[in-house]
C-alpha cells in the first residue's frame, strides 16, 4: 500500500498563502516516490489578502484558507480538523507567508507567536506517533513553536537568516545552516527541514532540495 504523505496548506500565494512552487514541487515528489499526497488546510478567514501583482494588501477582501487552499489540490482536499494521525504515514508543511501568517502569526509576533489549535494538534499527533514531519522555507517556524519544548531541542532550519534563526532558537529548536539545495534531518525528533524560497534564487534550488527532503521523509517511515 502507498504511504499516506498529509500536506498542510495554508492558502494559494507566496505573500498570504502557500508558495506554488514549493506546494507543487512538494506533491510532485511525493508521486514520483510513489507516495500519495493527502492536502489538508484550516478552515479559517486568512489573516489578510494581499494582491500578487501590486505586492500590496488588497483592502477589503477576505478568503479562506481551505478554500484558496483547494487551488493549488485541485479540488482534493480535506479539512484538517477533520484528520487523524492515524490516517497518515508523515506530514510536510510548505513554505509561503501563509504559513507564518495563517497557520500561525510568526509573521506578526515572531517567537511569541501562538499556532492554529488544530494545526499544533495534528502535528502533536504525529510527533507523539512517532511519526516523521517535514516543513520547508518558513514552514520550520511553525514547528519549533508546536516542538520547541520537545526534551533535546529539535534540530530545524531556515536556511542562514540570522533573525528568523535566533527566533527558532528562542522557541526551543537548534537551527542548523543549510545550503538551498541540501536539508537538516533531526534522526532523533524525525524532523527534515529545508530553506526552499528562504534562499533560493531559482525554482529549480528550491525543488532539488524540497524533492530531497520528501525522499528523507519518506525514508523515516517505519
Amino acid at each position: 500500500m502507498a504511504k499516506r504523505i498529509g500536506v498542510i496548506l495554508s492558502g494559494c500565494g507566496v505573500y498570504d498563502g502557500s508558495e506554488i512552487h514549493e506546494a507543487v514541487v512538494t506533491l510532485l515528489a511525493i508521486d514520483r516516490a510513489g507516495a500519495e499526497a493527502v492536502c489538508m488546510a484550516p478552515d479559517i478567514p486568512q489573516m489578510h489578502v494581499i494582491n500578487h501583482l501590486a505586492g500590496e494588501p488588497a483592502e477589503g477582501e477576505s478568503r479562506n484558507v481551505l478554500v484558496e487552499s483547494a487551488r493549488i489540490a485541485r479540488g482534493n482536499i480535506k479539512d484538517l480538523a477533520k484528520v487523524k494521525a492515524a490516517e497518515l504515514d508523515a506530514l510536510i508543511l510548505p513554505g509561503g507567508f501563509g504559513a507564518a501568517k495563517n497557520l500561525c502569526d510568526f509573521a506578526v509576533k515572531g517567537p511569541d507567536c501562538s499556532v492554529n489549535a488544530e494545526v499544533a494538534r495534528l502535528i502533536k499527533e504525529m510527533y507523539t506517533a512517532k511519526k516523521p514531519i517535514a516543513a520547508v522555507c518558513i514552514a520550520p517556524a511553525v514547528l519549533a513553536k508546536v516542538l520547541g519544548s520537545t526534551q533535546g531541542s529539535p534540530q530545524l532550519t531556515i536556511g542562514n537568516d540570522t533573525a528568523t534563526a535566533e527566533a527558532l532558537q528562542k522557541m526551543g529548536t537548534e537551527h542548523i545552516q543549510c545550503p538551498v539545495r541540501e536539508f537538516v534531518v533531526d534522526r532523533q525528533h524525525k524532523l527534515v527541514s529545508s530553506p526552499a524560497y528562504m534562499l533560493a534564487g531559482r525554482i529549480s534550488e528550491a525543488a532539488e532540495g524540497i524533492e530531497k527532503t520528501v525522499q528523507a521523509l519518506i525514508g523515516l517511515i517505519e
